[in-house]
């Protein structure tokens, strides 16, 4: 049992967490950088404390401050959320050392499917498919992934053992350009993760992306929360899933729930995870790695379920049963997410920092909103650019496209540039709305055109003459003070006093 949550983390996630601690009564403690002095989550925790300087390596991946921090403040428990320190099997070890409840997978669940290779060497033991690879090697060194390379077979994927999001993972058309492929995914993960770590995998063309949300307690109890469409990526980085999969139908949901159960349970598993597969176009599956942690994606499967999954994470990390059995879990419409980030869509996507002035939020039924921007906030580059996530739930998949639209059309931010207008050109493409789409769906059959209207550019342009002639005006106009110590209009008040 535990009283006290220290949130290691930032943005949406440590604000999502925050609100859920709120809601079951545990008080909260908020870390920050100094970039994030005045982040959203600083100010709803109950006490937050400066890590280090803005750079993650000397502030969120600083294990021994977070822990410092946490036994200063009296937090008995650490929520990690996701990224940062979430799958390191040495500060969940820290933890509980230190007598902390880490709220998350045991230590030696996070070394069996933290570190991928290990991940698919265990699964493939217990029997679930997996995509060939070097699943079966160790630490491997440059000249080894070189020539293992060739029995593989090109297509391939370079992925960083440790962690996820897309970190450390390049693709492979052919031997000449590996080399340096294989030295940038090692410096983008030693970055990220603190490990260097890679090893290679069969790029399965033409293949989704779906993964199974787990949730497993202390008692033995393992189930399956259904799947998750996380297709729509970009440079191997989700940017819209949905819940359930359009492609997934009731008896391939059924085999492949069994399977992210079982992979979960041959490593005696606990609290949240994702079990990720690759399907390919004959529903032929094949696992892709776990993650031992929450998702970022993990409210569509809340819309659908009714089931709030970090508040199962902090029920589960104070030793309690489940309620919930298999049978009880059933799909209610369909849930959409998009992810709004601080980036330019027009522009190769590159990123945008600044300071957001404007923030109209949508609302309205079935549109949530996971944030932890507002009006004043600044954008830096140090961090993930996501701004927020927008998701929607609707009764049938064209209803929450419809609802999505509308969502998006609502949603205004002014001071950086955003993929507002990707996701609005998205959810008009005749692909998407069938359902007819795969993990290389952006990058090879999807356009990004910016709408120029000479109408819009003509108002634009006459709004800014405007804008600047009032502020000239403003800049060349003296307003003399009063001759009176203060206004007429609280003389005036003092008249009518003293004459009552």
């Amino acid at each position: 049992m535990f009283n006290k949550v220290l949130i290691a983390n930032r943005g949406e996630i440590a604000v999502r967490i925050l609100r859920a601690c709120r809601e079951v009564g545990i008080e909260t403690v908020g870390v920050f950088s100094e970039a994030d002095r005045q982040a959203l989550h600083v100010r709803y925790a109950d006490e937050a404390y400066l890590l280090g300087p803005a750079p993650s390596r000397e502030s969120y991946l600083r294990a021994d401050k977070i822990i410092e921090i946490a036994k200063k403040s009296g937090a008995d428990a650490i929520h990690p959320g996701y990224g940062f320190l979430a799958e390191r099997e040495d500060f969940a070890t820290m933890c509980a050392d230190e007598g902390i409840t880490f709220i998350g997978p045991k230590p030696s669940s996070i070394a069996a499917m933290g570190d991928k290779m290990t991940a698919r060497e265990t699964v493939r033991k217990a029997g679930v498919p997996v995509v060939p690879g070097t699943e079966d090697v160790g630490n491997l060194h440059d000249e080894d992934l070189l020539s293992i390379a060739q029995t593989i077979g090109f297509p391939l994927l370079i992925k960083a053992t440790a962690g996820g999001g897309g970190k450390g993972m390049r693709e492979v058309r052919n031997i000449e350009e590996m080399p340096e492929l294989i030295k940038s995914a090692r410096r983008e993960a030693e970055s990220a993760f603190g490990d260097g770590n890679v090893y290679l995998e069969k790029l399965v063309e033409g293949a989704r992306h779906i993964e199974f949300q787990i949730l497993a307690d202390g008692h033995g109890n393992v189930l399956h929360l259904n799947e998750r469409e996380c297709s729509i990526q970009r440079r191997h980085q989700k940017l819209v899933e949905e819940a359930p999969s359009p492609f997934v139908d009731e008896e391939l949901r059924q085999k492949m729930g069994n399977v992210a159960v079982k992979a979960a349970q041959a490593v005696d598993y606990v609290n949240a995870g994702t079990i990720e597969f690759l399907v390919d176009k004959d529903k032929n599956f094949y696992f892709l790695e776990m993650n031992t942690r929450l998702q970022v994606e993990h409210p569509i499967t809340e819309l659908i379920t009714g089931i709030d999954i970090v508040k199962e994470q902090i029920r589960i990390a104070r030793g309690r049963e489940m309620t919930y059995r298999q049978e009880d879990i059933k799909i209610n419409g369909t849930a959409m997410e998009c992810r709004i980030n601080a980036e330019d869509p027009f522009n190769n996507f590159m990123p945008s920092t600044g300071m957001i002035t404007t923030n109209l939020i949508p609302n309205g039924p079935g549109v949530r909103v996971d944030s932890g921007v507002y009006p004043g906030f600044e954008i830096s580059p140090y961090y993930d650019p996501m701004i927020a996530k927008l998701i929607v739930w609707g009764e049938t998949r064209a209803a929450a496209i419809l609802r999505m639209r509308r969502a998006l059309e609502e949603y205004r931010i002014v001071g950086v540039r955003t993929n507002i207008p990707f996701h609005q050109m998205l959810m008009n493409s005749h692909r998407f709305m069938g359902g007819q789409f795969d993990t290389r769906f952006i990058e090879e059959r999807f356009m990004v055109q910016e709408e120029r209207n000479e109408a819009d550019e003509e108002i634009a342009a006459v709004l800014a003459t405007l804008v600047a002639h009032n502020e000239q005006q403003k800049a060349s106009q003296f307003v003399m003070r009063n001759e009176r110590d203060t206004s007429n209009w609280k003389w005036v008040g003092r008249w009518e006093r003293m004459h009552r």
